[in-house]
């Protein structure tokens, strides 16, 4: 499900500006969602997604899995909400995995910055493939993270964006999904993907 925000702000009969009335959509939609579903507000538009399917965690589970075994002194994180301002006006997104330091979500926030992220990656599915390959990838590469990872089921690639200058990744490199993945220090290690 996808709800749009104005293209301007605009004021409501009683004054209320539309970006803060998204704002509290939002908020109520995070509150009321089911247990296992993400509210995530990207580039203007509020997506509530379902569950993930059992293949969708087995890649995430096989990706973080492979960091434990090459960095154990990394964090994997799934399901952490990062504050990412230009992947839309509030920026909270949820990635499928994040890997940062340990200890580097220790808080009590539900959204957090994303400085201490290395590596952000997503998993396609056929609900969420345009906005992890659009606004995710604009959002995190204006947000500094050094590498984002892209999982694309339905092109059947792994894709590793990097090098972050303004609103996009100045490289990327793409794998059929069965190939090795070159991840770059800090990471320093071939990604199999062919157990995905």
């Amino acid at each position: 499900m996808v709800l749009t925000a104005p293209e301007h702000e605009a004021r409501t009969d009683s004054g209320e500006s539309t970006a803060s009335s998204v704002e509290e959509a939002f908020v109520a939609l995070s509150a009321a969602a089911p247990e296992g579903w993400r509210v995530e507000l990207i580039e203007g538009e509020i997506h509530v997604v379902p569950p993930a399917n059992g293949e969708h965690e087995e890649i995430v589970s096989e990706v973080t899995g492979q960091v434990r075994d090459h960095r154990k002194d990394l964090g994997r994180y799934t399901g952490v909400g990062l504050r990412v301002p230009d992947a839309s006006p509030t920026g909270k997104v949820v990635p499928d995995f994040a890997i940062a330091p340990k200890g580097s979500f220790g808080d009590s926030l539900e959204y957090h910055d994303p400085g201490a992220v290395m590596l952000v990656g997503e998993v396609t599915s056929h609900s969420t493939a345009d906005n992890d390959r659009g606004p995710k990838l604009r959002g995190y590469a204006a947000a500094g993270i050094p590498f984002y990872l892209l999982i694309d089921r339905e092109r059947k690639q792994a894709v590793l964006h990097s090098l972050p200058a303004g609103k996009r990744y100045t490289r990327k490199v793409e794998v059929d999904i069965s190939q090795p993945l070159s991840l770059p220090e800090p990471l320093g290690f071939d990604l199999d993907t062919s157990e995905f």
